[in-house]
């Protein structure tokens, strides 16, 4: 029998295996399946945990992003999946492999970066590593804070409930927001006060496959409109399910909170589609044209 590669069983099916053999002890109320694992430390409040790993070549281009950029979007990705679980991001460490010859002023502008967006979401920076590598590596690891009653998941979705989102999608490497994106921490605090989700996630592996993973660990389906998803500019409706990178918060709200929703001046939020019980995930056209599509966004492998 040929040898299985992460080719063979996907990014997915592999943390899947990780997962069921994963050792965890007292304390951890959720660990890896989510944005971030939620961990209870005594008191109010859970800790959140999670860690982006940003590659050169895969994640960003040098080329075509300033160090400042690189730096910023290294902790932005973390910051987003804090907010997808209704927290407050705290602390930060970042471990670097960087080539030998890159100069120090290409990586003080990157930290430049890093510490511009640390400080507008008051993260402190408390530690990390650095070592040599062949490519230029950022890792961030980040806790964050978030009451016990107000923790989000992407397993809590019900029939019934209005599926929204909190921006545009699609086309985001072209139209640069992967590299600009503002992490929606103030909106999902509005949400847990005015309309609390009943599931969220952020959608950094486009709307399809990331509506997947709420729908598969809720056991729902859904039927999502095509002409109320918030295309990005210049992108396609296939750019929007599959891409990735956008970084807006995806989440469902019980049908009778989505007029507050509806009516919000603060922020925009766009209602696309509705939990039904039937499994499978529907896109309807503007036609009332109903297929089935695959709950599938970007795998790395």
């Amino acid at each position: 029998m040929a040898i299985q590669t992460l080719a063979d069983i996907g990014e997915f099916g592999f943390i899947d295996r990780i997962a069921a053999r994963a050792h965890t002890e007292e304390g951890v109320i959720k660990g890896v399946g989510d944005d971030a694992a939620v961990l209870d430390c005594g008191g109010k409040d859970y800790l959140l945990y999670t860690t982006d790993m940003l590659i050169e070549g895969v994640h960003f281009l040098r080329t075509i992003m300033a160090p400042q950029e690189i730096g910023r979007k290294a902790l932005a990705c973390s910051i987003s999946d804090i907010a997808a679980m209704g927290g407050i991001p705290t602390y930060a460490v970042v471990s670097t492999g960087a080539p030998y010859n890159t100069s120090r002023s290409f990586l003080e502008d990157i930290g430049q970066g890093f510490n511009d967006l640390a400080k507008e979401y008051h993260v402190s920076l408390v530690g990390g590593d650095m070592t040599r590598s062949n490519r230029l590596i950022i890792n961030v690891a980040l806790l964050g804070k978030v009451k016990k009653d107000q923790v989000i998941y992407r397993a809590g979705a019900k029939k019934g409930d209005c599926i929204f989102v909190t921006g545009s999608l699609g086309n985001s490497f072209k139209n640069r927001k992967h590299a600009c994106f503002t992490p929606r921490v103030n909106e999902a605090q509005y949400l847990l006060e005015h309309a609390r989700p009943n599931a969220m996630i952020d959608v950094s592996d486009g709307l399809a496959g990331d509506l997947g993973h709420i729908l598969e660990q809720s056991g729902f389906g859904a039927v999502i409109r095509t002409t109320d998803i918030p295309l990005a500019k210049d992108a396609s409706l296939d750019q929007a399910l599959h891409d990735g990178e956008d970084f807006e918060l995806l989440f469902t709200v019980p049908a009778q909170k989505a007029d507050a929703l509806r009516r919000c001046k603060k922020y925009r939020f766009f209602e696309i589609g509705t939990i039904c019980s039937k499994p499978g995930m529907f896109l309807v056209d503007e036609k009332g044209r109903k297929r089935q599509i695959e709950p599938k966004g970007f795998e790395h492998f």
